[in-house]
């Protein structure tokens, strides 16, 4: 895929996620990694009024060479690459079940949410969380590199999900399916829930690698 498909695609499905909710006014950023370099949405750009011209693109050392001014959270996505250099993108909402998810204080921080489905298993896998940081601290970007060497997804404290993948339909196929579980845990939560046994999660995970 060339780099000017690469940025219609990226508007695309930017627009595809805003116009069913999975992100609000100019929450949220994806990136697609490039031989020399990535491109990213810009800072306080709308997901669903992307111009491709104007995504920002940045060198292999993350310096700001065209577009407009790269996400200010443009260092979570080089902290995810850099621990995953097969993934080829990214995408970080503040899509709200997941966010919601990320405030409870009783989920497990090696694994937030249960095996409930088959496809979210074969999807997203294990979801760790990332302790809460404040807005822009570099402290979240070693965080985000040592959560990411055993999963393709996080969730950040009080913040949101955060997913690379082997190309952007599929981190965006994998951010739409945590979200919905995300949604399925609030709705369960208070239940007794049948979730796959560890049994079951293996051998999806046999069956089905992520990317």
């Amino acid at each position: 895929m060339s780099e000017r498909e690469l940025r219609e695609q990226m508007v695309r499905l930017a627009r595809s996620m805003f116009e069913r909710g999975l992100t609000a006014g100019n929450s949220g950023n994806l990136s697609a990694r490039l031989p020399d370099g990535m491109l990213i949405t810009p800072t306080n750009s709308c997901l669903g009024r992307l111009d491709p011209d104007r995504i920002a693109k940045l060198d292999s050392s993350g310096k700001w060479v065209a577009g407009d001014k790269p996400s200010k959270e443009a260092f979570l996505h080089q902290s995810m690459y850099h621990c995953r250099p097969a993934e080829r993108a990214i995408v970080h909402l503040h899509s709200t079940h997941s966010v919601a998810v990320s405030c409870l204080a009783d989920v497990d921080p090696a694994n937030v949410l249960p095996p409930i489905t088959a496809y979210y298993v074969m999807r997203v896998g294990s979801l760790p969380l990332v302790p809460y940081f404040p807005p822009g601290d570099r402290k979240l970007a070693e965080a985000i590199e040592q959560a990411a060497k055993s999963a393709h997804a996080v969730l950040l404290s009080n913040h949101g999900p955060l997913v690379s993948a082997g190309s952007l339909e599929a981190a965006v196929d994998a951010m739409e399916e945590l979200e919905a579980t995300a949604k399925l845990y609030l709705m369960l939560r208070n239940e007794r829930i049948n979730c796959l046994s560890p049994d079951q999660v293996r051998e999806l995970a046999e069956r089905f690698p992520h990317q």
